[in-house]
C-alpha cells in the first residue's frame, strides 16, 4: 500500500513538474514574441512585401525589391499581389504585412483618416521612401477647345473611378482653381473608359493619375490630337504647400506627340513600412533597397532615387530609412 502511495506520489510530482516547465517555457516564448511584436526588437526571419496587380508597376518592382532585401539581409522576403495602395495600407494596419507600395497621397489619407479612411485611421506605419513619380495628366483633344483648367467649367470630365486616388487628386486641383466637382459635369470612369468616351465625343477631358507614358492615352494619340491642360505655377505652388503628397512634374514633349512638355504636378510611389519592424532592420532594409537598383529590370527602376525618396513623402519617415539617409547626407528641400 505504502509502495503505491509513494509511486502515485511520484507520478503527481513529476507531472506537475512537467506541467510547470510547459507553462515556463510558454510564457518565456509568448514574452519574447510580445516583447519583439511592441518593440519590433528581433530580427524577422520572413516578410511580406505586398505590391498591386500582376499587370502593374508594383508588383514586378515588389518581386526586385525581395530578391535584393533577402539576398542582402538574409530575411526571407516575397512579393504578394494585392490591391494596390488602399488596400495595402490597411493590410499593413492588420498586421499582414510588413512592407507595402502606396500611392503618397494614399497613404496621407490612411495615416490622418480622412477620405476612405475617414474613423479608420492607419496608425502604425512609417514611410521607407518614394520611388517615383505618378503624374496627374488632365486629357483632352484639340478639337474640344478646352486649354485651361478654368475651361473645364460645365464641360463632361471624368475624375477616375470611384474610390480611386485620382479622385482626390481631381478634386484637389479644381480647389486650387477655385473650383469645385459641382463646377463640372462630373463623370466617374477607368482610364480605358476616360478614353474611349473622349474618343466618341460622350466626354470633354479626364484626369489620368499614372506614370507616363499612360497607355489608354498612348492609344488615344493613335486617333486623335492629344492636349495635355497645364497647370500654372502658381497653382502648382498653392497645391504643393497645402497637400504636401505634391510634388511638381511635367509631361515631356514627344510624349502622346506633343511638341511641347506640360507642366503639372504628381503624387508618387512609396514604400511604407510596419512601425513593428525595428530601426535596425528597416536601414538594412532601405540600404538594400537604395545601393542595389542595378540588379532592378522594370523601366521605373531608372527613375528610382535615394537622394529623391524623401521628397513630397507626406508621412514621417522611418527612423531606420531617416538614419540612411543621414548617413548620405540626403536632406529634405
Amino acid at each position: 500500500m505504502k509502495k503505491k502511495s509513494f509511486l502515485l506520489t511520484a507520478v503527481l510530482l513529476l507531472a506537475l513538474s512537467m506541467f510547470l516547465a510547459a507553462c515556463g517555457g510558454s510564457e518565456e516564448s509568448s514574452g519574447e514574441k510580445g516583447d519583439g511584436e511592441k518593440k519590433g526588437s528581433d530580427k524577422p526571419k520572413f516578410m511580406s512585401i505586398v505590391t498591386g496587380g500582376t499587370g502593374g508597376t508594383y508588383y514586378p518592382l515588389g518581386g526586385a525589391f525581395a530578391e535584393i532585401i533577402s539576398d542582402a539581409t538574409g530575411i526571407q522576403t516575397n512579393a504578394e499581389v494585392s490591391g494596390a495602395s488602399a488596400e495595402n495600407m490597411n493590410t499593413l494596419k492588420d498586421g499582414a504585412a510588413e512592407i507595402a507600395f502606396s500611392q503618397t497621397d494614399i497613404a496621407s489619407y490612411a495615416k490622418d483618416g480622412k477620405l476612405m479612411f475617414e474613423g479608420a485611421a492607419v496608425d502604425n506605419v512609417s514611410a521607407i521612401g518614394t520611388l517615383y513619380p505618378e503624374t496627374i495628366q488632365i486629357v483632352t483633344t484639340a478639337k474640344s477647345g478646352i486649354k485651361s483648367v478654368e475651361d473645364l467649367k460645365g464641360k463632361k470630365v471624368s475624375v477616375g473611378a470611384p474610390g480611386s486616388g485620382t479622385n482626390p487628386n481631381a478634386e484637389q486641383i479644381l480647389e486650387v482653381h477655385g473650383m469645385t466637382f459641382d463646377d463640372i459635369n462630373k463623370q466617374d470612369l477607368s482610364f480605358d473608359e476616360s478614353t474611349a468616351g473622349i474618343q466618341d465625343g460622350t466626354i470633354d477631358a479626364a484626369f489620368v493619375t499614372a506614370g507616363t507614358p499612360t497607355g489608354a492615352v498612348e492609344g488615344l494619340s493613335a486617333t486623335e490630337d492629344i492636349v495635355i491642360i497645364p497647370i500654372a505655377q502658381d497653382k502648382i505652388d498653392a497645391l504643393i504647400e497645402k497637400y504636401p503628397y505634391y510634388i511638381q512634374d511635367e509631361v515631356p514633349s514627344g510624349t502622346y506627340k506633343l511638341k511641347d512638355a506640360v507642366p503639372t504636378v504628381a503624387v508618387q510611389a512609396m514604400l511604407v513600412v510596419s512601425n513593428d519592424l525595428s530601426e535596425d532592420v528597416v536601414y538594412d532594409v532601405t540600404k538594400a533597397i537604395f545601393e542595389n537598383l542595378d540588379k532592378v529590370t522594370h523601366a521605373k527602376g531608372k527613375l528610382i532615387k535615394a537622394e529623391n525618396a524623401i521628397k513630397g513623402v507626406g508621412i514621417e519617415i522611418h527612423p531606420g530609412a531617416q538614419k540612411y539617409y543621414d548617413e548620405k547626407g540626403i536632406k529634405a528641400e
